[in-house]
Formats: C-alpha cells, sequence, structure tokens
C-alpha cells in the first residue's frame, strides 16, 4: 500500500492545526455537500429567518468534522 492509498480524503495543513485541501473525489464531494447545503441554507432562511440560518449553518460545518479529521493524512496535529 502506497502514501496515495492510504485512504485519505484530505491533506494535512501544512501550517496550523486542521485539515487542508480534499486530495480524493470523497473529499471534494463532501466539501461540495458543504458548500451546497450552506447555499440552500442562506436562500431558505437568511431574509426570514437568521436565527435558523445560524444554527443551521453551525450545524453544517460542524457536523462532518469527526468524519473530516478521520480522513485526514496523517491526522490533526500542530504543525509548523
Amino acid at each position: 500500500m502506497t502514501d496515495s492509498d492510504d485512504g485519505a480524503w484530505f491533506a494535512p495543513k501544512r501550517f496550523g492545526y486542521g485539515a487542508g485541501l480534499p486530495i480524493a473525489w470523497q473529499g471534494w464531494a463532501l466539501l461540495a455537500g458543504i458548500i451546497g447545503s450552506l447555499v440552500v441554507l442562506r436562500y431558505a432562511l437568511l431574509d426570514t429567518h437568521p436565527g435558523y440560518f445560524a444554527a443551521g449553518a453551525i450545524g453544517v460545518v460542524v457536523l462532518p468534522l469527526p468524519l473530516i479529521r478521520a480522513k485526514t493524512r496523517g491526522g490533526w496535529k500542530w504543525r509548523n
């Protein structure tokens, strides 16, 4: 098994903590889903119910974080 076949969806950030850009189609699909969900929420709720929009946006961003963390090559750690 090579490094490119380790099942990672995201590259680690070069500096700091967390995940960088997607490196597999699954990561790009997840990112597109998050962005698409935020766009739908914006047009459905922002003008009429800004509080619901904020709660939904936080949920859309926070809920996939454990998956992103698990699928980041090398895990999440501080990098100088």
